[in-house]
């Protein structure tokens, strides 16, 4: 591999990653879900919940976010290890989130991702959430409501 390619691969994967944020954030399921290879697997052991393909991690994140008031993801840069046409990493996530059921707080976790390069470009194969700090202290402010004709 050379050089830029190994430039172009990490550009790649950084771009999914953002992407998988961005999907999540703008409760586009479908989106995230074909981020996935065919057979990927999402696992959020703390939740707990385990998806298999893109189907099930469509209609599973549906069913999710369908409980949240609002959510909030920001995902910070980590590590890529590349193998040719596959590669391991991990991506620094802080989440607020309130559900509609008065849960609510922020946390710090880490995704656990398993990519492969694709006929489409890189997709994750596996990605696995690891909380590593959780605040349920209730939060101090709130979600802005759509002003009508637009978005907030």
């Amino acid at each position: 591999m050379t050089d830029l390619q190994a430039i172009a691969d990490r550009v790649e994967i950084e771009a999914l990653r953002a992407e998988f944020s961005d999907a999540a954030m703008m409760r586009d399921r479908p989106r995230l879900a074909s981020l996935f290879t065919e057979d990927g697997v999402l696992r959020m052991p703390n939740v707990p919940v385990e998806m298999t393909g893109r189907e099930e991690i469509r209609t599973g994140g549906e069913k999710l976010q369908a409980r949240w008031d609002f959510f909030v993801q920001t995902t910070h840069p980590g590590v890529i290890e590349l193998d040719g046409d596959t590669a391991t990493g991990r991506a620094y996530i802080q989440e607020i989130v309130r559900t509609l059921d008065g849960i609510e707080g922020v946390n710090f976790a880490v995704y656990h991702d398993r990519y492969r390069r694709t006929p489409d470009g890189w997709r994750f194969t596996e990605r696995v959430y690891e909380v590593r700090y959780l605040d349920t202290t209730p939060l101090g402010g709130s979600a802005p409501r759509p002003v009508r004709g637009g978005r907030v």
